[in-house]
């Protein structure tokens, strides 16, 4: 059964080099969007991966904006809910076109 844990963790951005301030749900960098596959279930810093999780697309799920990560290391996807910091930028760049890659 996954259980959130919630963790308050700040962190440098190994895609774009961004400093994130964490706020305990922070899962993802807000300026490039990319993540790192730390977990096998939210928050619980388990996973041996280790791989970066690209944002691959960005999907609406009644009314709330969705990014989609992929590792690429293993290839596991997950789904992450946009954050009000959120790169918007990002976002659209994404959500119109999947090949893109801000921040590098």
């Amino acid at each position: 059964m996954k259980q959130f844990i919630k963790r308050v963790e700040n962190f440098d951005c190994a895609h774009c080099g961004a400093v994130v301030r964490g706020n305990g749900y922070t899962n993802h960098c807000p300026n490039c969007l990319w993540s790192r596959h730390v977990d096998n279930n939210p928050g619980d810093r388990q996973s041996t991966c280790g791989g970066m999780m690209e944002p691959v697309s960005v999907e609406q799920d009644s009314g709330v904006f969705v990014i989609i990560h992929k590792c690429q290391k293993c290839g596991k996807t997950i789904r992450q809910k946009v954050s009000d910091n959120d790169n918007m930028d990002a976002i659209i760049a994404l959500s119109t076109n999947p090949d893109f890659i801000f921040g590098k």
